[in-house]
């Protein structure tokens, strides 16, 4: 490509060097959602917090991705200095959760996490933006250095599902915090990169986003179907743990789904439907999970649900991310992908916090609450198709689902 001509040449220690540090920081950051999301509400729980402040508690990573991720991540990009705040949340967040757990207290619990919250959501979108400078850069392929995120997600999960078993659960924070702390220190062997001069924003284009039905329609469905997992990701472990199941089965039914994510993942060169009715596949497919899920299954059939993740949340991934692709103009691509993490950050905070209010009334019956969600973004999703003009699915869409 024409950019390729201003990218300096680079050897290949300095190639491997940076493949490997940004694997080993995927691998952490990731791998701190593989024993924050089932293993937090366990410590909530342990420590004496009822399900409606869980709830609440639950909801403020979503929150922070509506207001304060898009300030940070937009800051760290006019300063150039993407790197330096992936290193700076990266403290900040270890040093969030260990503060964490010092308290026990509700209001104080929830304060706390909101402020970490605040530096940890936007790690994410730091690192996808420092990786993709170095893919331009030294010609990498992103998938098979963010596929680690994956991988470290599922080690993590069942590392600290093995500990529940050997640990009280009211330490579990301080796994969290372990594992936090050392992407921080992992983030410091991140290398600079020389970045080029960004042209001026076009913020009238970028407006015009949010008045084409199309591209509404991609978000809303978005937000319905992925946060339709709220109740999942905010209770099942406690339930599961209520139910009798060990602490590495637990982890061991949470690595199902993201096995089944990868795989979907990586056989999405071959799916040949198109992408809008991929999202309709994905959202039924979640009405039908959360529907069996709120029948509190043995755990045999409980195991063959978690697979449908991989339909629930990797197909409806894939789906959205081509629908962005031949919908967004590239030069917009980026407020897109903010204005999709502010739509569904919104729906999602709002799910879980009603998740926590039915299931501390309802249990098990939150997830019917879910799977209505969920058919609500199938029929948002379904009415859109023609107006979407929809590519073939030949047109590498997977090429954008690789990353996960």
């Amino acid at each position: 490509m024409p950019a390729e001509s201003q990218i300096p040449i680079a050897s290949p220690n300095q190639v491997r060097r940076f493949a490997r540090w940004l694997s080993l920081f995927y691998g952490t950051t990731f791998g701190l959602g593989g024993t924050y999301l089932p293993f937090f509400p366990v410590w909530l729980k342990a420590i004496g917090i009822d399900p409606s402040w869980i709830g609440m508690i639950a909801a403020a990573p979503a929150v922070t991705r509506f207001t304060v991720l898009p300030f940070v991540t937009g800051l760290a990009e006019r300063h150039r200095a993407v790197r330096g705040a992936m290193i700076a949340t990266a403290f900040a967040t270890a040093s969030g959760f260990l503060l964490i757990g010092t308290q026990h207290a509700p209001l104080a619990v929830f304060l706390l996490f909101a402020l970490t919250a605040s530096v940890w959501t936007p790690m994410v979108p730091l690192t996808d933006a420092y990786a993709l400078r170095g893919v331009a850069r030294y010609g990498l392929d992103y998938g098979p250095v963010r596929l680690w995120g994956s991988v470290a997600f599922i080690l993590g999960a069942l590392v600290c599902g093995l500990l529940v078993d050997i640990i009280a659960a009211r330490h579990l924070i301080w796994v969290i915090g372990a594992m936090a702390s050392l992407g921080a220190v992992i983030g410091l062997g991140l290398q600079p990169l020389d970045q080029p001069k960004r042209a001026p924003s076009e913020l009238h284009g970028a407006r015009a986003l949010l008045r084409d039905p199309g591209f509404c329609a991609i978000i809303l469905a978005s937000a319905l179907i992925q946060g339709s997992h709220a109740a999942y990701y905010a209770f099942s472990s406690i339930s599961w743990q209520a139910g009798g199941l060990s602490g590495l089965t637990i982890a061991g039914l949470w690595a199902l789904g993201v096995i089944a994510e990868i795989v979907v993942f990586a056989l999405s060169p071959r799916f040949t439907l198109a992408p809008s009715i991929l999202v309709v596949v994905s959202a039924l497919s979640a009405v039908a999970r959360w529907t069996l899920t709120a029948q509190e299954p043995p755990i045999a059939l409980l195991a063959l649900i978690q697979l449908s993740h991989g339909l629930t949340f990797g197909l409806t991934q894939v789906g959205i991310m081509s629908l962005l692709v031949y919908r967004v103009p590239g030069h917009m691509m980026a407020r897109g992908q903010g204005y999709l993490a502010a739509c569904s950050g919104i729906v999602s905070a709002s799910a879980s916090i009603l998740s926590g209010a039915v299931y501390a009334r309802y249990g098990q019956g939150v997830y019917y609450v879910m799977a209505a969600m969920a058919l609500s973004g199938a029929v948002v999703m379904w009415f859109a198709r023609r107006r979407l003009a929809d590519h073939p699915a030949s047109d590498h869409p997977q090429s954008v689902a690789s990353g996960g």
